[in-house]
């Protein structure tokens, strides 16, 4: 299993490969109106409107102002592309599948996240970009995307 391997501060955290699309410089985020709480805004990547949606608030992380060395993981989910501000991106790694813990035989009740693996030097926590949005957050952006582009 790849993994790309990001960075929030100075804690390491993960995403399938599969599902990143690119890694950006930070770029300015545009004001998207009746966006639910979690998203900063959108991007125009080459005529695509993405929108930006905050992880460190999503992992109840303190709030932080993006700095111009930040970068964004531009990501695929089920239902859309997210760009996921990070603090910094740290590369690709490879695990073993069998090494992958889910995360209710450590931590019960997390959410967004597909698993736990731990590697030479700490833990990674996998994120699941599938359910970092609720049900009510995907449909309140997608419409507030919608009212956007009319």
């Amino acid at each position: 299993m790849k993994l790309t391997v990001f960075a929030l501060d100075d804690q390491r955290y993960a995403l399938l490969l599969s599902r990143v699309e690119r890694v950006l410089p930070m770029l300015a985020v545009s004001p998207l109106p009746q966006a639910p709480g979690i998203a900063l805004g959108v991007i125009n990547l080459h005529g695509r409107v993405i929108p930006v949606v905050d992880v460190r608030r999503r992992l109840g992380l303190p709030p932080r102002h993006h700095a111009v060395h930040d970068q964004m993981l531009v990501a695929r989910s089920l239902r859309r592309t997210l760009a996921l501000p990070v603090s910094r991106v740290l590369g690709v790694e490879e695990v073993a599948e069998g090494a992958v813990t889910p995360p209710g035989a450590v931590l019960p009740h997390i959410g967004h996240v597909a698993g736990i693996v731990a590697v030479e030097d700490g833990i990674l926590l996998i994120h699941d970009l599938d359910t970092f949005l609720s049900l009510d957050e995907e449909q309140q952006l997608g419409r507030a995307l919608e009212d956007a582009a009319s």
